[in-house]
């Protein structure tokens, strides 16, 4: 396929040297338009479709997929697009706002652990654990509000959460989940023209919200939040994709190959039956032959 080695180009699993600045959001690699790459997406999803039968048939592995990206950057769409071929039974996704007063009596990663998929179960974290090395970071006041005792509210706050953060996903993935992490990488300038367009047609009025525009002032915080992040979690086991996100259709087709190639790599396959069930089976076909 031609998209076989298009989500490489993007992954992260060693984010020792990773800098923000190396890669463009406006980046479409060798495709020229959406009609261009509409069959390639097309081919894609319906390949992967096939192999969440098999995912769900096996019932072995799980597969986790992570959405991360600042406002306007398009995780709902990309999620909608890029899994519409899949059979909803066999996905879970789960989108996390705001902390509730609940999730703040616990440690952070308890609200997402609770919804992480089951085994056969491909499951889908739009924004994640992630955000407490995101927002938390960037506004400290949000961190005050989490009631942690005074004392654990450190320098090395960050530096303990990312190693908490590589600790849990080693720990998923020698259990059987396959973690894949997605940073929609949205340019300053295409985030303005999503705002605009937000204001302006009233179709989607609806998505505007004034606290996406107080957010933005905040945007070189972020990008060294976010650069920090990809740098302390980024692993072999657990590798970030640093996706363009300026064009839609783009961002689309490279997680779209990335989910192909995750699940191409599990060796995915129908459950074969032994002798006593191929038995059983015949039996059943003749009894049904004389009905």
């Amino acid at each position: 396929m031609k998209t076989a080695k298009l989500a490489k180009s993007y992954r992260i699993d060693d984010g020792k040297h990773f800098r923000i600045k190396d890669f463009d959001p406006a980046d479409t690699g060798h495709w020229h338009s959406v009609e261009h790459a509409q069959e390639d997406l097309e081919k894609d999803i319906s390949r992967m479709a096939d192999l969440q039968a098999k995912l769900y048939a096996q019932d072995s592995w799980a597969v986790l997929l992570i959405f991360q990206a600042l406002d306007a950057g398009g995780k709902d769409g990309t999620i909608k697009h890029v899994m519409s071929g899949v059979n909803p039974e066999g996905c879970q996704v789960y989108s996390f706002k705001a902390p509730s007063d609940v999730e703040l009596q616990h440690d952070f990663l308890w609200r997402t652990t609770q919804h992480l998929p089951e085994r056969g179960h491909i499951g889908i974290f739009n924004r994640s654990y992630y955000e407490e090395a995101l927002v938390v970071r960037v506004h400290p006041k949000v961190l005050a509000g989490e009631k942690l005792p005074p004392s654990l509210i450190t320098k090395n706050i960050w530096a303990e959460r990312f190693e908490d953060i590589r600790s849990f996903e080693r720990h998923m993935a020698r259990n059987g989940t396959v973690i894949r992490k997605f940073f929609l990488h949205l340019s300053k300038k295409e985030q303005k023209r999503r705002f605009l367009a937000r204001l302006e047609e009233p179709e989607k009025n609806w998505k505007f919200s004034a606290a996406d525009i107080h957010e933005r002032e905040y945007w070189d915080d972020y990008q060294k939040a976010y650069e920090e992040m990809i740098r302390h979690t980024a692993a072999k086991h657990a590798p970030w994709y640093v996706v363009p996100a300026d064009n839609k259709w783009f961002t689309h087709l490279v997680v779209s190959a990335a989910i192909v190639e995750t699940l191409d790599e599990l060796g995915l396959s129908y459950p074969k039956v032994d002798a006593a069930k191929r038995k059983e089976l015949q039996a059943a076909r003749q009894a049904l032959m004389r009905k």
